[in-house]
């Protein structure tokens, strides 16, 4: 072997060796960032609902601290049936997936204490929706009806009972990504409301204060299997109970009102922590005028205090219902929501929700004073709301059976939109804007 030949080879074994050493660094700088890859996990999208909520002044937060409200419709279970209205016409899948059409996140259901009175009654278990129906709609239709339910949702029997339906309304909801608020609409299982009903105030003929508390107990304990059960409320309407001038001058006013919201509260969270709790004012919900500007709750000399609501006092969102279906002015209608108390959303002190709003669905309705101000004032201001009313038909209503609902989003047989020109002129369009 010559001298060249001998150089040449040193070289190449050098160029090889120096080449091997690279290749070494290389892996084990690769295996090194691999390992801290692993060992740092990766920051996904937290999975929804992303629960529980929280109140935060006047906003909602998810468990990762981003702003939550709703934009939601009413869906009925607390008339005489106590069970989601609609189903004899379309199954609760059909029903869901058009609420979700809208882009809207959530509904308001809404049940009677009646339902868990019987069930305690009953020694625990809950009414088949078969005696539930004849027993509303009589012997003769109840069973036609129980026929349609079961064909329209095949997973259904004659045994299913009425929390089953809830249960099965929740779960199909959740698939779709929509919140349940579940809403405590009356005590005895009818059309609500009116002043005369029995079910007006606390003590009233139906509204028993310990069922009551009992039935928001039972629930928010039972709502614990819907992981999108997000929120609960106290009572639909609190307004004067007329039918019963004694408890009418000794009992309906703020004060007393604070003592029942107070012990309802405390049932709620006892059962289920997770849940913010709704807190509804006087005549019908319209006002909470003294808990927003924090004046007297009279005749008492007692303020509304987030301390009286220890170790939950961030789980409390305020609701109001409005129908002033003839205003003129916007900026009346605006006023007067302001001073019922959507002023605590510019204050900052506690998030505002209108979970009742409502009007005739036609043609023409929508265009007025009264829906397209509230279709600017909501979103604008991003205060969640639920209109009233999904349902196209009630199973009975003060005493009709197959009540045809003129107000409701839907036909009759909950088939199509009854006012589709509301539903793509200004109903999807709030939806989007108040979520976005």
């Amino acid at each position: 072997m010559s001298c060249s030949v001998a150089s040449r080879l040193s070289v190449s074994s050098l160029i090889n060796s120096s080449n091997m050493v690279k290749l070494t660094i290389i892996t084990s700088l690769t295996a090194a960032i691999a390992g801290l890859a692993t060992a740092v996990p990766h920051k996904s999208a937290a999975a929804w609902p992303n629960g529980p909520f929280v109140t935060s002044g006047r906003y909602i937060h998810d468990a990762s601290g981003t702003n939550v409200t709703y934009a939601g419709v009413n869906w009925p279970g607390a008339a005489d049936v106590m069970i989601p209205e609609g189903l004899q016409y379309q199954s609760i899948a059909t029903i869901v997936g058009k609420i979700k059409s809208l882009g809207m996140n959530a509904i308001r259901l809404t049940y009677a204490i009646e339902m868990i009175d019987q069930i305690y009654s009953n020694g625990g278990k809950d009414i088949p929706i078969s005696t539930a129906l004849t027993k509303a709609l009589g012997s003769t239709n109840g069973p036609k009806v129980l026929s349609q339910i079961l064909a329209k949702n095949p997973d259904f029997s004659a045994s299913t009972t009425r929390l089953q339906v809830f249960d099965a309304v929740a779960a199909k909801c959740a698939k779709q990504q929509i919140y349940v608020h579940l809403d405590n609409h009356i005590s005895k299982g009818m059309w609500c409301c009116s002043t005369g009903d029995g079910n007006s105030w606390w003590g009233d003929t139906y509204f028993s204060v310990a069922n009551w508390t009992r039935g928001l107990s039972y629930m928010a304990d039972h709502g614990k299997s819907w992981p999108n059960l997000m929120s609960m409320s106290l009572r639909n309407e609190p307004r004067e109970p007329t039918s019963n001038s004694a408890l009418d001058k000794s009992s309906y006013n703020w004060q007393s009102w604070y003592t029942y919201v107070r012990q309802g509260a405390s049932a709620i969270h006892g059962s289920n922590p997770s849940v913010l709790i709704f807190l509804s004012g006087l005549n019908f919900d319209t006002t909470l005028s003294p808990v927003v500007q924090n004046t007297t709750l009279t005749p008492g000399t007692g303020h509304f205090s987030l301390s009286d609501f220890p170790g939950y006092s961030d789980k409390l969102v305020l609701e109001l219902h409005n129908y002033e279906n003839s205003a003129t002015s916007c900026s009346s209608l605006q006023s007067n929501l302001n001073n019922n108390g959507f002023s605590a959303l510019g204050k900052g002190t506690f998030p505002v929700m209108l979970t009742e709003f409502g009007f005739q669905m036609d043609a023409s309705t929508w265009k007025g004073v009264y829906a397209s101000c509230l279709a600017s004032f909501l979103p604008k201001n991003k205060a969640g709301w639920f209109l009233w009313v999904l349902s196209g038909s009630y199973y009975i209503r003060s005493g009709t059976q197959n009540y045809d609902e003129g107000w409701g989003l839907l036909t009759k047989d909950w088939s199509a939109w009854r006012s589709p020109s509301y539903v793509d002129g200004q109903l999807k369009g709030m939806a989007r804007d108040t979520l976005s």
